[in-house]
């Protein structure tokens, strides 16, 4: 059964005063009203989250929002998979409708991570590593820079690519009110920012984010029903590499991406030479890279020749993250994943504003942990 995106929502990233609840809560009542879905219809409920119980003491999310949405008796469950919690809750949201299961999901994701310090919130989120990489101190920032060393020596490629993979996604972020950073930046601010991880620096990573995004899923054939525009879910797949990062044979290769990617294009009927717009997980600028020619859009080496071309800009051959990607629009884990849906959908049915791109086909690539899991989502306006 085919399956359709009916209705999106995304509140505002960054600094937030509310909680997990009540940032669930925004985006699914904000989602249902876009739709005109009558809470009542709804069937299954899945929320996105990788750690309210870690960062906010707060379990049992999925419960809570249904009461606090009138969902009552829908089916609910929290969907973690870290930080591709999102995509993975895009997964299970597809998969109720298109097996007959629900006639109305609804997927919110979300995360409230500002009221930590950054040692705190980069520690909950260090977790996900190997414990024996944990036990020596291992983050992600720092599996970030050993990639990113290793990309920039064997292909010969300018420490300023990085960089300007930074500075598009800024300058995108600027057209978009939801974003946490909407201010545009220059390649020299990138070069002379802190050292994180060698050779990254402080504006080659997203920041710590508050936020939430929800969509409502229902069969495409009665999409039309709800709404004169809208979008179709072609493609779906997910993929897990090895949880032991140095246990792969090619640090620049994601396979994670690589399989979702190979996955989603067969079920799309599609190549990637006929996607129109993209949301890649560029939690740190290097993935970006990755992500480009692990989904094939870049041969092995020469994705940063493209972002040096100006190939990923809102006026390029295959715009990149219009949204502004994690690195402006901000990086709350579980409702990422379901934030570049949303932006996809935007863009395919039209209706992104001053972000908008000729688009019919669109895709989303959510990462967990460094590439440890990934899913693939490919979005056709209908």
């Amino acid at each position: 059964m085919d399956v359709a995106i009916i209705g999106a929502s995304m509140t505002d990233f960054g600094q937030r005063d509310a909680w997990i609840r009540e940032l669930l809560a925004e985006a699914g009542a904000r989602c249902l009203d876009d739709a005109g879905v009558d809470p009542g219809e709804v069937d299954h409920l899945y929320v996105s989250n990788m750690a309210s119980g870690e960062f906010e003491g707060q379990t049992g999310v999925m419960n809570a929002l249904v009461a606090d949405l009138g969902l009552a008796p829908a089916y609910a469950a929290r969907i973690d998979q870290t930080s591709a919690s999102g995509g993975a809750g895009t997964y299970a949201a597809w998969q109720s409708v298109a097996s007959g299961a629900s006639d109305a999901t609804l997927l919110v994701g979300g995360e409230k991570m500002t009221h930590r310090t950054t040692g705190e919130a980069t520690d909950v989120i260090a977790s996900l590593t190997h414990p024996v990489e944990y036990k020596h101190g291992v983050t992600l920032p720092s599996f970030a820079g050993l990639a990113a060393r290793h990309y920039l020596e064997r292909y010969d490629a300018p420490r300023r690519s990085l960089a300007a993979v930074a500075v598009k996604n800024h300058r995108h972020g600027v057209d978009n009110p939801h974003a946490q950073f909407r201010k545009e930046i220059s390649v020299e601010t990138v070069l002379d920012s802190p050292i994180v991880a060698d050779p990254l620096r402080l504006y080659d990573f997203c920041p710590i984010t508050d936020g939430s995004a929800a969509l409502l899923f229902c069969p495409a054939d009665v999409a039309g029903e709800y709404a004169d525009e809208y979008a179709v879910i072609s493609g779906v797949a997910g993929a897990t590499d090895t949880h032991v990062v140095h246990e792969r044979e090619d640090p620049t290769t994601m396979r994670a991406v690589v399989d979702s990617g190979r996955d989603a294009f067969e079920m799309a009927d599609r190549d990637p030479s006929e996607v129109d717009v993209a949301e890649l997980h560029d939690m740190f600028t290097i993935l970006e890279l990755l992500q480009m020619e692990g989904l094939g859009f870049a041969d092995p080496g020469r994705a940063w020749e493209q972002v040096e071309e100006g190939r990923t800009t809102r006026g390029g051959d295959l715009p990149i993250n219009t949204s502004g990607g994690l690195k402006s629009k901000g990086h709350p884990l579980g409702a990422t994943g379901v934030a570049q849906v949303y932006e996809i959908y935007r863009q395919v049915t039209g209706t992104a504003g001053p972000r908008q791109v000729p688009a019919d086909v669109g895709l989303a690539c959510n990462v967990g942990g460094f590439g440890n899991c990934v899913t693939t989502t490919i979005v056709e306006a209908r």
